[in-house]
């Protein structure tokens, strides 16, 4: 293989980054270097949380230490069969690039991941080395997320812990079925048990030492992980279904979901078009419903037999034209939980009009000024001067849906 400069390996493995959608940089440790010792900082100027147009954080200097890896995913355009283009990073060089793009204002932190090469336990040696050596010998003091090898020894994903502000280690399919069938190498049991072992390290720094003392922080801003969508075919309540279990059982910070992309040379058995981009939105937006409106999967997904998500309207604009029953919703009246459950109502609105309430009636104006959707709220709300009327109308999914497309001939 041809000796590469730095520019062209930064090149390939910037590129090589782009399928972790899981690098949002919310919940670090507050630290900076104010006080004049090290550099970098997660608060003041901190992390910007810049996103590209497909929804990924851009503020990280995100890149793979190697697309090398001996694994062979099925899914993964870096697998060991796959006729890509190969690079790979020394530790010492991912330190100076973090150091140089941080210093030129390039950056506010670091997400860092790679393929496996020689084996789990080198490479995430190689990793911890990496963050360690930033930290305690240069002082940085930025935002660091690191991609964490479930495979590898714990006394490295502890170490790892140690120095991250973020663990992640992906699920990667929605079923064990899925990942045995796709990525043969990798074993579900294990994912878990390293996905349990972060929650238990982590509860652990949270409490103090029988001296009074707190313990070491450990991965303050929480874990995540990252699920493959429409390759396997899983429906999305097989896949709401999975992460409930996952933020249940592990505590996560987030789970991301990321749109199969075909790749060169792919497996038979994978799809030959990538799902629409607005399903993953559609999920994030379902996730979001579990985390703080109340919502359950099962009744998120319950209105198509499929257990899909309708791509042409929100989930709960979705679950509210099912259950037009429960409408219309005084305002005046109904509690927070029923409120949460109005479309066009989110939950800085609900605090909004109950905060309001306690001093006189809210009305129609009040939630225009309050910042509430109202043209997805109107038809589901009753307030003095204002009650739905149209709720039984046969057309009323059609009034919130988009219009029909022509299409292209060609």
């Amino acid at each position: 293989m041809p000796k590469r400069t730095l520019q062209e390996k930064l090149a390939i493995l910037s590129d090589a980054a782009k399928y972790d959608a899981s690098c949002a940089s919310s919940g670090g440790e507050k630290r900076d270097s104010r006080d004049g010792i090290g550099i970098g900082s997660t608060t003041g100027s901190g992390i910007c949380h810049a996103y590209a147009p497909d929804g990924r954080c851009i503020s990280l200097l995100k890149i793979l230490m190697t697309n090398f890896c001996i694994y062979d995913c099925a899914y993964c355009i870096n697998r060991v069969s796959s006729n890509v283009e190969r690079a790979r990073f020394s530790p010492e060089e991912v330190i100076e690039l973090t150091l140089e793009f941080y210093r030129r204002n390039y950056i506010e932190g670091l997400f860092l991941s790679s393929g496996i090469i020689r084996s789990p336990d080198d490479t995430m040696a190689d990793m911890v080395r990496i963050v360690k050596t930033l930290r305690e010998e240069h002082g940085f003091r930025g935002y660091i997320h690191l991609k964490t090898i479930p495979d590898a020894a714990p006394h490295l994903i502890e170490e790892a812990g140690r120095h991250a502000d973020r663990l992640s280690i992906n699920v990667e399919l929605p079923t064990d079925a899925a990942v045995k069938d796709y990525a043969p190498e990798k074993n579900p049991d294990q994912i878990r048990k390293a996905m349990a072992d972060v929650r238990v390290l982590r509860e652990a720094g949270r409490e103090k030492t029988y001296r009074g003392r707190r313990a070491t922080k450990f991965a303050p801003a929480g874990q995540s992980t990252q699920m493959i969508v429409g390759a396997d075919g899983a429906s999305d309540a097989t896949i709401l279904k999975t992460s409930t279990r996952l933020y249940s059982s592990y505590r996560l910070g987030r789970v991301y979901y990321s749109a199969f992309s075909p790749i060169p040379d792919a497996s038979a058995t994978l799809p030959l078009i990538q799902p629409p981009l607005m399903r993953e939105h559609r999920l994030y937006q379902a996730d979001w419903l579990m985390r703080f409106y109340g919502f359950d999967a099962a009744e998120i997904t319950s209105a198509r037999a499929d257990g899909n998500l309708d791509l042409a309207i929100d989930p709960k604009l979705a679950w509210a034209l099912e259950h037009r029953e429960l409408f219309p919703v005084d305002v005046n009246r109904a509690s927070k939980e029923v409120l949460l459950r109005v479309p066009g109502f989110g939950t800085k609105t609900v605090g909004r009009i109950l905060a309001s309430r306690r001093h006189r009636s809210v009305r129609w104006e009040d939630l225009q000024r309050m910042g509430a959707n109202l043209k997805s709220a109107r038809s589901f709300i009753t307030l003095p001067g204002w009650r739905a009327k149209d709720l039984d109308a046969a057309d009323l999914r059609a009034r919130f849906a988009p219009p029909p497309e022509q299409l292209a001939l060609f």
